[in-house]
């Protein structure tokens, strides 16, 4: 944050420090999935008023994300919070199995998004698997820009299984500082975790190298080399953003687009130019013009919006909440609930407005 002060002039960053969050570590409480749970002290409540209570659902979305079941004496909110009923190569789908509630707090991020007929993770991943291996047979390096949590861990998970196979040889796997950390809990969870391959721990399976941004001049881009880069939208004055730079004008390297990125952001810029012709990538970076090969897969951890159509009908709720989307994302989820379940209220709002039901 004091990097980002500077950068885009927020004088109240930092908000907090490292001992600030140490000395409140003790206030925050874990639990588990699936336990029912009281809101408030017993001995505080109020005389004869039972105390709301509280359930954590597993959302699939990435590890510990949880869909949120409220309920008090005479109605019941479930919020969903970002889901993925879908497999993914580590984590198994939600488990949100007889969810009912009278109030339902749906995201909607992949409104806007049709899948494409036989389109599905499984191709998506063959897909990626067969150009990384024919980057690399072409002595070019691959950029995987992702996000540290949860991408970070389904891509190295993805490379395990192709080194195991014989599909990719044993090298180094650059990866950032944060990745590393997340990868770290992912392996110590991994028997815990609602998830595929609970032998697989990835700092065993892989040579994990952390590339540190103050030495990235040193790196030499030669041929074969894997960067799974924990900076999805390539801000500037990360490693992505000036490999991103150094590999992005020739032609026998690769940039791999496997999550969302901003198009105000240096990734959303890159992902929307036109080969060959410059555009600006960057303050910082200036100009750039795009020679190397760029592909987009769809490997998200957000459910389809038709998936959470249907689980609108499961859910059954009087009133559907639309959050977490673009607006034409939650016109399209408000038009659709409307027409297939016209018993349903539909209601949207804007961020930090309150909204009654």
């Amino acid at each position: 944050m004091h990097r980002q002060r500077e950068e885009i002039g927020v004088k109240e960053y930092p908000f907090f420090s490292h001992r600030e969050l140490d000395e409140m570590a003790h206030l925050f409480q874990g639990y588990r999935y699936n336990r029912e749970i009281e809101w408030t002290n017993p001995g505080k409540n109020r005389k004869g008023k039972q105390s709301p209570t509280l359930e954590f659902f597993d959302a699939g979305h990435a590890l510990g994300s949880a869909g949120i079941m409220l309920r008090s004496s005479h109605e019941t909110l479930f919020y969903s919070g970002d889901v993925c009923f879908q497999d993914q190569t580590i984590l198994k789908g939600a488990r949100f199995d007889d969810v009912s509630a009278d109030v339902l707090i749906l995201e909607t991020t992949r409104g806007e998004r049709e899948v494409a007929e036989g389109q599905n993770r499984e191709t998506e991943i063959e897909r990626l698997t067969h150009d990384i291996l024919e980057v690399i047979e072409q002595n070019g390096c691959v950029l995987i820009p992702t996000f540290a949590l949860g991408r970070t861990q389904e891509i190295l998970a993805l490379l395990s299984l192709m080194t195991q196979k014989g599909q990719l040889k044993e090298q180094p796997i650059f990866i950032g500082g944060m990745g590393r950390v997340f990868t770290e809990i992912y392996d110590q969870e991994s028997h815990r975790a609602h998830r595929n391959h609970t032998n697989l721990q990835l700092h065993e399976a892989l040579n994990l190298t952390v590339l540190d941004y103050k030495k990235l001049e040193k790196i030499r881009l030669k041929g074969g080399r894997l960067f799974v880069m924990t900076a999805g939208m390539m801000n500037e004055n990360t490693a992505a953003h000036e490999l991103a730079l150094r590999l992005a004008g020739q032609e026998q390297h690769a940039i791999f687009f496997v999550g969302y990125a901003d198009p105000s952001t240096p990734a959303g810029r890159l992902r929307a130019a036109e080969p060959g012709k410059p555009f600006l990538f960057s303050a910082s970076g200036g100009e750039l013009t795009r020679n190397c090969r760029m592909e987009e897969y769809d490997l998200t951890a957000h459910a389809n919006r038709d998936e959470l159509l249907s689980f609108v009908g499961k859910v059954d709720p009087k009133i559907v909440i639309l959050g977490h989307g673009e607006p034409a994302s939650k016109e399209w989820f408000a038009e659709q609930i409307r027409s297939k379940y016209p018993n349903t209220e539909v209601r949207t709002t804007k961020p930090g407005n309150p909204l009654e039901c």
